[in-house]
């Protein structure tokens, strides 16, 4: 008898709606061929619910998501409220990039005290607090090196260690916990080394881990790797239920036309299926037939392949489903 897995759908703003309908219609087609059934169950967020409800999300919604076994996110954001060719790098730069950013989502500057803004003796102050402790840091190095001995087992753990104290206590912990993992490779780099080293020798990386800050800039350079913020997704995974989302925004400039590109939103879906239902091969059957797709030339407007074929967001996602079908058969 197949496994029924609740997963909650929050379409969002703007493309979030055309990329979530790929998304489900994947998983769908999916279902003969895996021992599972999807109890799909879908639930407005962002600015649809502002407009709906008055709030940008319902306590029910909130509910359905803690009690789901995974939730797929689309894009939250209203204004009224890998590619050779896509790529800006030469083709030998990006060839066999693979590249995976643990980022900690829950500390750090954006969430440190005291964060204000005074004055003293007429002059404006503003201050924002770095801060972390040891707890929080093991946690994420924790989870960085379970993802790596999943891949190629190497974590490079991104800090600013030369001049911040929380770095130092950030490389410290870091330390500490890779001696839980002695099959992986751990190696440190400065966050502005880093940051060189993802458009000198993007190959060289397997898993980053990162602090919040650093995480939000690094993640976004290495996204623009594959040419577009339309390529790539991500997870935010903590001791409750994960949350699988592209990393692109609403674009409500071009929500409706068929112009989204759906693959960040299909690469999210495999890897639900890789770390949270535990089918690596219907994960792999989706990476692979994502690039299948584009060595064929098939894009959205987002890409720019050299002589290749440019179609919607519902023709990709069909052209990437039948062609993960065709593999799980």
């Amino acid at each position: 008898m197949s496994q029924v897995r609740k997963i909650v759908l929050l379409p969002g703003d703007g493309i979030g709606q055309e990329v979530i309908a790929a998304a489900q219609k994947l998983l769908e087609a999916l279902q003969n061929h895996l021992n599972l059934r999807f109890d799909f169950e879908t639930h407005l967020i962002g600015g649809a619910a502002l407009r709906e409800y008055g709030i940008p999300m319902k306590n029910e919604t909130l509910q359905s998501c803690q009690s789901a076994d995974a939730v797929l996110l689309g894009a939250v954001g209203d204004p009224e409220q890998v590619l050779l060719d896509a790529s800006t790098l030469k083709p030998e730069i990006i060839r066999d990039v693979d590249i995976m950013v643990v980022r900690e989502l829950t500390g750090g500057l954006y969430f440190g005290e005291p964060a204000e803004k005074y004055t003293k003796n007429g002059k404006r102050y503003a201050v924002n607090t770095m801060a972390y402790n040891e707890d929080e840091i093991t946690r994420i190095t924790r989870k960085a090196f379970e993802l790596a001995r999943l891949r190629r087992k190497k974590v490079t753990s991104v800090d600013k260690a030369n001049v911040l104290i929380v770095s130092q206590l950030w490389r410290t912990v870091v330390e500490e916990t890779a001696k839980e993992y002695p099959d992986v490779i751990l190696e440190h780099m400065l966050v502005d080394n880093c940051a060189m080293q993802l458009i000198r020798r993007p190959s060289q990386f397997d898993v980053l881990l990162t602090e919040n800050m650093f995480g939000d800039i690094i993640s976004d350079e290495a996204s623009m790797l594959t040419g577009s913020l339309g390529m790539l997704p991500s997870a935010s995974v903590g001791d409750g239920t994960a949350l699988y989302e592209p990393v692109h925004g609403s674009a409500p400039d071009i929500a409706g036309q068929d112009k989204a590109n759906p693959i960040a939103m299909i690469n999210s879906v495999a890897m639900m299926l890789r770390y949270t239902l535990q089918e690596p091969a219907a994960a792999q059957a989706i990476e692979d037939s994502v690039s299948d797709v584009l060595s064929k030339g098939f894009h959205t407007p987002d890409l720019n392949l050299i002589n290749g074929t440019q179609v919607g967001t519902r023709k990709m996602g069909d052209l990437i489903l039948e062609e993960t079908l065709n593999k799980m058969r």
